[in-house]
């Protein structure tokens, strides 16, 4: 199994977490399946950037974004080079340590 390493975020993981995930499985799930309750707006159909992680250490191990993902990622809140949507990047057998953004673009969400 492989590891993520969620770093702390104040409002969905506030200690930081370690979950075990599937390689082939993606981040979101894998998040989702470890309670942490990252907003995925388009049910991780990559149609919105709620879902928005920062890789921190691992990003060369994940398929790079194709032309979609690029495109709602220019428009996710804190953008960084090592950006990914969560729904589509996809675990392989190299441990990960990943970054919640403290904000996303969602005006609908219900947790607010």
């Amino acid at each position: 199994m492989t590891q993520i390493v969620v770093l702390p975020q104040d409002n969905l993981c506030p200690e930081g977490a370690v979950i075990e995930a599937q390689p082939g499985e993606s981040v979101c799930k894998a998040l989702l399946r470890g309670d942490i309750e990252i907003e995925h707006a388009c049910e991780m159909s990559c149609a919105c950037t709620t879902c928005h992680i920062i890789v921190r250490e691992g990003y060369d191990s994940l398929d790079p974004a194709d032309d979609l993902e690029d495109d709602y990622l220019d428009m996710a809140w804190g953008l960084e080079p090592e950006s990914r949507l969560s729904c589509q990047a996809i675990v392989t057998d190299q441990d990960l340590v990943v970054e919640i953004p403290p904000y996303t673009i969602n005006m609908v969400s219900e947790a607010h």
